[in-house]
């Protein structure tokens, strides 16, 4: 995603109500932030907004997290958000690497990655959202039972997404090659819409946080 930088752009993302500047010391407290006990699901790299948007607005008793580690792109995003209809979601700028940082154990129900950068060189597979060592954060911040949702259009990335969730004390539940082979009701995000329209097929994983010992 090629964006140019916004001017103001860090003074404008603290400014708006649905975003949160300390994200690091609501560990353990997002249901007092939200004001209830609704269950949390939090989108990985949330792009533009517009599967967050959309996805609080149809479930408004589910409490959104929103994750995106570039200003440039977060700052656009808000612009999707009505904090007079969106009041179930919170925006972070904030990298992935320290999920863990943000979220206690067990106070995550779902964790929503779409589209996520594929990168593609063996030298960059840490990056990768679905590598081991964010799959065992996952395992950490996720309550039992609790969800991944990976979607992506690169076959290579999703095989390889298959079979790290497969190793690890998550159960895949879900493995589809082409979503969108039969009409959906999935709220799509702008890359997917994208893919679609070009006849790309887009494959999906869920899996669940079932196996092994949970951490209390």
């Amino acid at each position: 995603m090629r964006l140019r930088k916004v001017k103001n752009q860090n003074k404008k993302i603290r400014k708006n109500e649905l975003t949160v500047v300390n994200p690091r010391k609501l560990k353990g407290k997002w249901n007092e932030v939200f004001g209830n006990n609704n269950p949390i699901w939090i989108e990985v790299g949330m792009g533009l907004g517009g599967f967050l948007s959309d996805y609080s607005l149809l479930y408004p008793k589910i409490n959104f997290v929103g994750i995106e580690k570039y200003s440039k792109v977060l700052v656009r995003a808000i612009k999707r958000f009505d904090s007079d209809e969106n009041t179930n979601v919170k925006l972070l700028r904030f990298d992935a690497n320290a999920l863990d940082e943000v979220f206690d154990q067990n106070e995550v129900g779902k964790i929503f990655l779409n589209f996520s950068d594929p990168w593609p060189k063996r030298r960059h597979e840490k990056r990768r959202l679905t590598h081991p060592n964010f799959i065992s954060m996952y395992e950490k911040i996720l309550t039992h039972n609790g969800e991944v949702h990976f979607k992506t259009d690169n076959l290579d990335l999703f095989t390889y997404s298959v079979e790290q969730f497969k190793k690890s004390k998550f159960e895949v539940v879900e493995e589809i090659y082409n979503l969108h082979k039969k009409e959906n009701v999935e709220v799509k995000t702008e890359y997917e819409l994208k893919f679609i329209s070009k006849g790309i097929s887009i494959k999906k994983l869920v899996a669940k946080r079932t196996l092994g010992d949970l951490q209390n």
